[in-house]
């Protein structure tokens, strides 16, 4: 494929409010609806920047590293980092936001693989990336060395 698309098309943040129904007992999300929000917030990032329907291929290590509180708004944000000949890679990073003072915290990151699929569902091309600014540039090389450091924590952590 000889097409470009750029970093910012894939640009996607959501929001969700942290009601009870996604909660554990100590009014804290629920690891799977944090997952469930990154997970679609990736693959709109996938669509967006490969005008394609996409699935799910692969989602790096992930660590909780800051509760979301009930009442708390839930901002995920995510962008396509890097390509394959069918795939896109997006770096996905959730905070928390207390809606009364403004202020937010990291909670969560996690690098997704997703598959550009064709009107068949068959894995198709996707864009090579174009990053024509230099926060484009940063922000690739940002979410490539993130990974690469997950990526080595986990072969240490397990002595692959």
């Amino acid at each position: 494929m000889d097409e470009t698309a750029t970093l910012a098309s894939s640009h996607t943040e959501m929001t969700e409010m942290l009601l009870p129904n996604d909660t554990n007992n100590l009014g804290r999300a629920l690891g799977g609806a944090v997952l469930h929000w990154m997970d679609i917030c990736g693959a709109i990032a996938g669509m967006r920047f490969s005008n394609r329907q996409v699935v799910t291929a692969s989602m790096d290590h992930v660590d909780f590293i800051a509760p979301i509180e009930t009442g708390e708004v839930a901002i995920i944000e995510g962008y396509v980092f890097n390509t394959g000949r069918t795939s896109v890679d997006a770096k996905v990073d959730v905070r928390a936001e207390d809606p009364r003072t403004d202020e937010t915290r990291r909670t969560t990151t996690s690098y997704f693989t997703f598959v550009a699929l064709d009107d068949e569902g068959r894995p198709t091309p996707v864009p090579d990336l174009a990053c024509p600014t230099a926060d484009e540039e940063a922000l690739r090389d940002d979410a490539l060395e993130g990974r690469e450091e997950q990526l080595r924590q986990v072969v240490d952590r397990y002595d692959i």
